[in-house]
């Protein structure tokens, strides 16, 4: 498999593993991952994207900022989007962006930037009109966030009127709702009285306290703000510097940071990250690392954005916080993907502000590298709010057969060969580190991920069929694998929250719809890792028949055009699996059918080792419709242009696609020739 193609496959995977942490912190407050994990994930995605234009796709999360917002409140449409900081988290890249920012000025004198703590809270929106507070809302996906109004009206240091002069008649005011440690410790004492469950940490406490539904709840909390800038509005004020914002923000009545000041260049940001971080301790509530903007306004509009943060501003990251214990045993979790992570058992430690009893080792071949054995001691990292790592044992103080040393006390551990939810085989793919359970159709911690991507409109198609169902299908025990799905009557649904006979009416008809199908289709409904529409269509293709593809082995696997030993291994471990072969054939007995015979050679495959690119706007045909033609007819449809594109396909307001296209001599034809050439390829 080619060096781009293995980019593809990593940069999918990382777009769905960064999309259920965005939604885990953003939506369920309730991380999954340290920060430090998170910015790895995001920051490896970020250099794969510009190391292969191609792969920037619309939904990726580097185009957006965080999660959508919660449906149990109203939306609410942010004037100006309420962007993210790019992290920074050493001293090189603090200069780096140092010399970003006099690159884009145009000057070689010390640029002048205003500083300020990072809160650790949750990021809102202010909307004051004629200088009454109107509105309040959650950052949410940046662009639309969650209306807290009755909620943020409780908070005592939030002014209802602003006070002096100088704001224009609707501005929106951005800050920071965080609760202090004080009161955090104080919150969870009562907590802890009433004999409630006692809040993690302050940030979680603050979040959760400010979406509660009722406001009365939110009011018994010791919530506060911190103003840090302003959105729609801002352009109207009579202000040169950031510096002079913040001072009308705290005339006007807000909270603002008392650490904020304003220095000069690299050396100036980093004399402040070390004496904020010399402070930190003794602050009165969390932060994370700092923050550095261009302090001149004009220059923050020269140097402008990027499209998910600006160019004028960055976050320093404090480093992790580490502590000492020990492990007292190490399991194996299943994650949604089927991804098996071992996690150790730890001896409870208070590191980063909470007590710590598990701490991921993140995959077999890491736990053997740090070598990580029950009853060592071990420093373990803090680096998010809630799941902490094991960054290496303490040799010194592993436990031995006598006290006087020899042979550790435990052996090395060994990942299982089962997994511990379905009993299913657990294999690792060529050149990966993540051990997966192959019973993906079988599989309870996989089960609601395999449901919805077999549903999914490029798969089965089952129209209705969404997350919030598919959580109530399996939580009922109504659907245990895609094949039950066939089983489920009028009857069954009709007694589903919010499910009532017409909705149950319209799902039973649309899974009827779906049993008739196209093989490629089913292939890739069925979920099977590295397999995705193009290799499921080439599978389809080859193998003509369903009982061919079942029968083939790595081997006859390779021989399908584009699949190497990673996708063939990935293929063979899937269907090696009893569990999921039982599920593939209830399903075909449910009536699941295609026609047969798809061969190799049954459609147009006029493009059959060929790339197009698709550029401007199409006078009848969608960018997904023209894709997929392309794709039935045996061609690929890349990202951008190249030496290697056989066509470009135009249409209106193209733009720097297709003038790269003309500079390298690729051919560039319109949306009828690209259907001429399809309908040639037919006859």
């Amino acid at each position: 498999m080619s060096d781009a193609a293995l980019a593809a496959g990593r940069a999918a995977a990382l777009r769905g593993e960064i999309e259920r942490h965005n939604h885990a912190y953003y939506v369920l407050d309730a991380p999954t991952i340290p920060d430090a994990e998170y910015d790895k994930l995001f920051r490896e995605l970020q250099a794969l994207e510009q190391q292969y234009p191609e792969l920037l796709t619309a939904d990726s999360p580097t185009r957006r900022v965080g999660a959508a917002p919660l449906k149990a409140f109203p939306p609410r449409v942010h004037g100006v989007p309420m962007l993210s900081l790019n992290n920074a988290f050493e001293a090189a890249e603090v200069e780096a962006f140092d010399q970003r920012v006099r690159d884009g000025l145009e000057t070689i004198a010390a640029v002048d930037y205003a500083v300020e703590p990072k809160f650790d809270g949750l990021a809102i929106s202010l909307t004051y009109e004629n200088g009454i507070f109107t509105c309040g809302a959650t950052r949410g996906d940046g662009t639309t966030g969650e209306e807290v109004t009755p909620n943020l009206r409780t908070l005592r240091c939030i002014p209802l009127r602003l006070q002096g002069a100088g704001w224009p008649v609707l501005i929106e005011i951005r800050g920071e709702v965080l609760m202090y440690r004080q009161a955090f410790a104080e919150l969870n004492a009562r907590q802890r009285e009433r004999g409630d469950k006692e809040f993690v940490n302050p940030r979680n406490a603050a979040a959760g306290s400010l979406r509660q539904l009722d406001s009365r709840i939110t009011a018994s909390r010791p919530l506060s703000f911190f103003a840090y800038g302003v959105g729609a509005g801002g352009e109207q004020l009579a202000v040169r510097t950031h510096g002079e914002l913040m001072d009308m923000l705290a005339n006007w009545g807000f909270p603002v940071a008392a650490e904020r000041r304003v220095v000069q260049g690299a050396k100036g940001l980093l004399a402040y990250f070390a004496e904020i971080g010399d402070k930190r301790p003794s602050l009165p509530y969390d932060i994370d690392g700092v923050v550095y903007k261009v302090n001149k306004l004009a220059a923050q509009a020269q140097l402008g954005f990027v499209s998910r943060a600006p160019r004028f501003a960055i976050a320093h990251k404090f480093p992790a916080e580490e502590a000492l214990t020990e492990v007292l045993g190490i399991d194996v979790q299943v994650g949604r993907t089927g991804a098996i992570t071992p996690v150790a058992r730890l001896k409870p430690v208070f590191v980063g502000g909470v007590t710590v009893t598990n701490a991921t080792l993140h995959n077999e071949d890491e736990v053997r590298r740090k070598d990580v054995r029950i009853g060592d001691t071990v420093i373990v990292r803090r680096a998010g709010d809630v799941i902490p790592e094991v960054v290496a044992i303490v040799p010194e103080k592993r436990p031995t057969r006598d006290l006087f040393g020899g042979e550790p006390l435990h052996p090395p551990f060994a990942m299982p060969t089962a997994c511990p939810e379905c009993g299913s085989a657990i294999a690792k793919g060529i050149d990966e580190v993540v051990a997966r359970c192959t019973g993906g159709l079988y599989c309870p911690a996989q089960r609601k991920q395999a449901l919805l991507h077999f549903a999914a409109r490029r798969a089965m198609d089952i129209e209705g069929l969404g997350g919030k169902l598919v959580d109530q299908l399996v939580d009922a025990g109504l659907v245990h694998s895609p094949a039950d799905l066939y089983g489920l009557t009028i009857e069954k649904l009709a007694g589903l929250e919010r499910m009532g006979e017409k909705s149950a009416q319209n799902l039973v008809a649309a899974i009827e719809q779906s049993k008739q199908t196209t093989l490629a289709r089913f292939i890739f409904a069925l979920g099977i890792r590295n397999v995705g529409e193009a290799t499921a269509r080439d599978l389809a293709h080859h193998f003509g028949q369903l009982e061919a593809l079942l029968a083939a082995d790595g081997e006859a696997l390779q021989q399908v055009p584009d699949v190497g030993p990673v996708v063939a291994a990935s293929i063979a471990a899937f269907l090696a699996e009893a569990h999921n072969r039982e599920i593939i054939g209830r399903l075909r007995a449910a009536g699941v059918t295609w026609p047969e015979g798809e061969a190799r050679d049954s459609g147009p495959r006029i493009f059959t080792g060929q790339t197009l690119v698709l550029t401007g706007t199409l006078p009848t045909l969608k960018r997904d419709e023209a894709k997929a033609l392309i794709e039935a007819a045996g061609g690929k449809v890349a990202g951008s242009v190249s030496k290697k594109t056989d066509f470009v396909v135009a249409g209106e307001e193209a733009g720097s696609k297709l003038e790269k296209a003309l500079e390298l001599g690729v051919p560039v034809i319109d949306e009828a020739e690209l259907l001429k050439l399809l309908e040639k390829g037919v006859e």
